[in-house]
C-alpha cells in the first residue's frame, strides 16, 4: 500500500479521507478521524476492505489493543506498550498472525534449550553420575552456550520494546522484563570472563561465584509462553467478528432478464440484480422480496428466536437464515453498504474505543513502572546490606524477581480485552455501542424517556378518519394532505400518501415546501395554500377549531392522532391516524421496571392520545405535547446531580435529545440521524434488544472490575513477596523463574476471564 508521508504538518488527507499523524512523527502511525455512526462505508481508505472480498489483510492496518490510537499498516509491537498489534478488520477466514508464528517458534527454541540447561543448573541434584565429568567452570561455559541463544534471539523481541520504551520515554512491562533478564544474563557473563574482580561479598561460603543463566533464560522462555498463550486468547477475542462475517453466503444465485439462474460469487452482486434464495439458504444481500414468501430466521443479526413471516414488498437482510419456502428478492445495498457490513465495521471501531474506566488503569500504569524500578532497587540495596551470605547474589535474584513479576500487563489488558468481547457478543444480541463509554454508562441509567410513534408503537400509522368541514370531499381532502406530505419523510405523512393510494387518487406537484418544527408542514399543491399540522400550527395563524372539538375528542379517546387540515389558510378537516402499539413493548417496560428503571413517556403528539397509550403499558409518567428542543429540555431536566438519564427514539425529532441524554439509545427501523446522534442501536427496533443490552453492560462492567481487581491484587501481593518480605519469618524467597510464570499467568487469566462474557446470559 501506499505509505503517507509525515512532514510538520498535523494532518494529511488521502484518498478524500483525513488521518492525524502521532506527536513522535512516525510515518507508519496514523489516526483516522472517527467515522459518522452506522454511515454506510463505500471503502474510502485503506482500512475499509470490502467484507465480501477476502483479501486476508491486503489494505488492512493493525492496532494496539492497549492503545488504540496507535495504527499502522504492518504488523509489528505498540510503540507505548511493546504489545503486539492487531489486525483492525478481521477477515471472514482466521488470517496468519506473524507475531504468534514468531512468538511460537522462539518458545520452542527456548524450551529445547532451557530443559538441559535447567538440568545442569541443578546438576547436584539430576546430574549426579556426570558431576565430576566437568569442572565447575566448564559447567558454568556450557550453560553460557545454552543460554545465550534463548536470551539474544530467542528473547530478541523483548530487549528491542525495552529500548523502544526507553526513547519513546513510555515505560512499560517490556521495560522491567528487558532489565530483570539482561541483569541476570550479564552479570553470569562478567562473572564466567572476568571472575578475578568480584570481592567476597560476591561469593558462596567455598569461594564459587554463582551465575544465573538459567534464571536469564528460563525468565525468558516463560515470558515466550505467557506470549503465546495471550496471543492466541486475544486471536478468540475477534470469533465474533469472523462469526458475523461467515453469516454472509460466499454465492448467490442470480437470475438474468430471460429468468435463467447463474450461481456467481458474493463480491460480483450489483444493486438492482434479481436473486433467488432457496429453503435453507443464506440471504446473500439486502433488499426487497419480489416473488414467493418464506419464514426467515434473523436471530442471527437480532437476538430473537421466532422467525418473521415475510411476503412480497418485505424488507429481506443480508445474512439471514431462510426457511422451507423460496423466494426471489432484488438486491438493494450491496458489499460494504450491507446492514452485515455496516454491523461489522461498528463493532470493530467500538472493540478499539476506551472506556472511562480505563483512565484509572492508564493512571497508576503511568506511575508503576518508575515505581517497581525504584523498589527493585531499594530490594536490591537493603538485601546487599543486610541479607545473607553472599550478600550480592540474594540481592540480585530478589531484585530481579521483583522486576519480572510487577510487569503491568494485566493491568492494561483488563479493560481492553472485556470491551473487545463484550462488543462482538452485543452484535451477535442486536445492539450496537457507538464506543466503550456507551457500553460502561448504560448500565448506571436509572431513569429512560421513551418516545411514542416508532418506539413504542410500530411505527408504521394507518389513517383511520378522514373529516371534512368544508365544500372539499374527504377524497379532495385527502388528495390535497397527501401531496403536501409527499415532501415529507415522517411516519405520519407515509400514512396519508398509503391512504390516498389505497384510494386511488391523483396527486399535485408541491411547490415552496416548508417543515415547521413541532407543529406540521405547509406548501402549495393545486393552486392552494395548504397547512397540516396540530393545534399549535393552527393556533399560530390564529384558526378556530371548535367546531371539530368533538369529532377530535373521540378520536383521541381511542388512541388516534389528529392532523388538521387548512386549505387557504381555512380549517377544512382533520386526518385521524392510529399507529398500534407493538406487541413486545409492554413486555419491555414491564421488565425495565422491575430492573427499577424510572420510564417516562415524551411525545410530540398530544396528551389524551399519549395518556392512552401511556395507559396500555402501565407507564404513569408522560410529557407531551413537547417540540424536538423541548424534548432535549426535558432531558436536561432529568439529569439532575446523581441521576443517569437514557433516551429511546427513532426519529429526526428526536435526535436533539439523544444527543443531549447520557446515553442515547436509536431504534434500528427509525431514521439515519437518529441513528447517527444515538450511542447505542437496537437493530431491529425491538425494545426487548434494550433489555439485552443493559444486562451485556451489567455483566461487561463488573467484568472489567473483576478484572482490574485480579491484577492489582496481584501486584499489590506480588512484589512484597518478591522482595523477600517473609524471608525473616518464613524462610521463603520467590525465584525469579517462579515470577516470570506468575507474571504470564496473571495476564491469561485477565484474558480468559474477559472471555466468559461469550456466555453471559442476556
Amino acid at each position: 500500500m501506499d505509505v503517507i508521508p509525515a512532514d510538520a504538518r498535523a494532518h494529511a488527507e488521502y484518498q478524500g479521507v483525513t488521518y492525524h499523524f502521532c506527536s513522535a512523527g512516525c510515518h507508519d502511525k496514523f489516526l483516522r478521524s472517527p467515522q459518522q455512526y452506522l454511515a454506510p462505508s463505500v471503502n474510502p481508505a485503506v482500512d475499509a476492505m470490502p467484507l465480501s472480498a477476502d483479501k486476508s489483510g491486503m489494505g488492512q492496518l493493525w492496532t494496539c489493543p492497549m492503545h488504540p490510537e496507535v495504527k499502522q499498516d504492518h504488523p509489528g509491537a505498540c510503540p507505548k506498550c511493546g504489545m503486539a498489534l492487531e489486525p483492525m478488520r478481521p477477515t471472514r477466514t482466521e488470517q496468519d498472525d506473524p507475531e504468534l508464528r514468531s512468538m511460537t517458534r522462539r518458545f520452542w527454541v527456548g524450551v529445547i534449550l532451557g530443559v538441559p540447561l535447567m538440568l545442569i543448573a541443578m546438576r547436584e541434584v539430576f546430574l549426579i553420575p556426570l558431576i565430576h565429568l566437568l569442572q565447575g567452570g566448564a559447567w558454568n561455559w556450557l550453560e553460557f552456550f545454552l543460554a545465550t541463544p534463548v536470551v539474544w534471539w530467542a528473547g530478541w523481541p523483548f530487549f528491542v520494546r525495552a529500548a523502544n520504551s526507553l526513547l519513546q520515554r513510555s515505560l512499560n512491562m517490556y521495560t522491567l522484563i528487558g532489565l530483570g533478564v539482561s541483569v541476570s544474563y550479564v552479570y553470569s557473563v562478567a562473572v564466567l570472563l572476568l571472575p578475578g574482580l568480584f570481592p567476597a561479598v560476591f561469593r558462596n561460603a567455598d569461594g564459587s561465584l554463582p551465575v544465573y543463566f538459567e534464571a536469564a533464560a528460563g525468565i525468558t522462555t516463560l515470558v515466550l509462553l505467557g506470549e503465546v498463550l495471550q496471543l492466541r486468547a486475544r486471536h478468540s477475542t475477534s470469533a465474533a467478528i469472523r462469526s458475523l462475517l461467515d453469516l454472509a453466503p460466499s454465492v448467490a444465485h442470480r437470475l438474468n432478464p430471460a429468468g435463467d439462474e447463474q450461481e456467481i460469487p458474493l463480491a460480483e452482486v450489483q444493486q438492482g440484480d434479481r436473486l433467488r434464495v432457496r429453503p435453507g439458504g443464506k440471504i446473500p444481500v439486502d433488499g426487497v422480496l419480489l416473488e414467493g414468501g418464506s419464514q426467515v430466521d434473523e436471530s442471527m443479526l437480532t437476538g430473537e428466536p421466532m422467525p418473521v413471516e415475510k411476503l412480497a414488498g418485505d424488507d429481506v437482510t443480508g445474512g439471514t437464515l431462510n426457511g422451507t419456502g423460496s423466494f426471489i428478492m432484488r438486491a438493494e445495498r450491496v458489499g460494504d453498504a450491507t446492514l452485515l457490513a455496516r454491523i461489522v465495521a461498528q463493532v470493530a471501531e467500538a472493540q478499539r474505543s476506551r472506556a472511562p474506566i480505563q483512565s484509572l488503569a492508564d493512571r497508576v500504569s503511568s506511575w508503576f513502572v518508575p515505581a517497581v524500578v525504584l523498589i527493585a532497587i531499594v530490594t536490591f540495596i537493603v538485601w546487599y546490606i543486610v541479607g545473607p551470605a553472599p550478600q550480592f547474589a540474594h540481592a540480585l535474584v530478589n531484585a530481579v524477581a521483583v522486576l519480572i513479576i510487577a510487569c503491568p500487563c494485566a493491568l492494561g489488558l483488563a479493560t481492553p480485552m472485556s470491551i473487545v468481547v463484550a462488543m462482538g457478543r452485543g452484535a451477535h444480541s442486536g445492539v450496537l455501542f457507538r464506543d466503550a463509554t456507551a457500553l460502561e454508562r448504560l448500565c448506571n441509567i436509572d431513569t429512560l424517556l421513551v418516545d411514542k410513534t416508532g418506539t413504542l408503537t410500530e411505527g408504521r400509522p394507518k389513517v383511520v378518519k378522514v373529516r371534512s368541514s368544508s365544500s372539499l370531499s374527504e377524497d379532495e381532502l385527502l388528495a390535497l394532505a397527501a401531496s403536501l406530505e409527499s415532501a415529507s419523510e415522517h411516519s405520519l405523512a407515509a400514512a396519508i400518501m398509503t391512504a390516498a393510494s389505497e384510494r386511488g387518487l391523483n396527486l399535485s406537484k408541491v411547490e415552496r415546501f416548508e417543515s415547521i418544527t413541532g407543529q406540521g408542514v405547509r406548501g402549495s399543491a393545486g393552486g392552494k395554500q395548504i397547512a397540516l399540522g396540530n393545534e399549535r400550527l393552527v393556533s399560530a395563524v390564529h384558526v378556530n377549531v371548535a367546531p371539530l372539538e368533538d369529532d377530535v375528542r373521540q378520536q383521541r379517546e381511542q388512541g388516534a392522532t389528529v392532523m388538521y387540515v387548512l386549505v387557504d389558510d381555512r380549517l377544512s378537516g382533520f386526518i385521524a391516524v392510529t399507529d398500534p402499539v407493538r406487541e413486545t413493548s409492554h413486555e419491555a417496560i414491564s421488565e425495565l421496571q422491575r430492573l427499577g428503571l424510572r420510564i417516562v413517556m415524551l411525545t410530540g403528539d398530544d396528551e389524551t392520545t399519549a395518556r392512552v397509550v401511556a395507559r396500555q403499558l402501565g407507564i404513569e409518567e408522560v410529557i407531551a405535547g413537547v417540540s424536538p428542543q423541548g424534548k432535549a429540555n426535558a432531558v436536561q431536566r432529568f439529569k439532575t446531580p446523581g441521576r443517569w438519564v437514557g433516551m429511546i427514539g427513532d426519529g429526526v425529532n428526536d435526535a436533539p435529545a439523544l444527543a443531549a441524554a447520557d446515553v442515547g439509545i436509536a431504534m434500528g427501523t427509525g431514521t439515519d440521524i437518529a441513528m447517527e446522534t444515538a450511542t447505542v442501536t437496537l437493530v431491529k427496533g425491538d425494545l426487548r434488544a434494550l433489555l439485552r443490552a443493559y444486562r451485556l453492560s451489567q455483566a461487561a462492567v463488573r467484568n472489567i472490575h473483576q478484572n482490574l481487581f485480579f491484577a492489582f491484587i496481584y501486584n499489590s501481593a506480588g512484589v512484597p513477596l518478591a522482595a523477600g518480605v517473609l524471608y525473616p519469618l518464613l524462610g521463603w524467597l520467590l525465584s525469579p523463574m517462579v515470577a516470570a510464570a506468575a507474571m504470564s499467568f496473571s495476564s491469561v487469566s485477565v484474558v480468559s476471564n474477559a472471555l466468559r462474557l461469550r456466555w453471559a446470559k442476556l
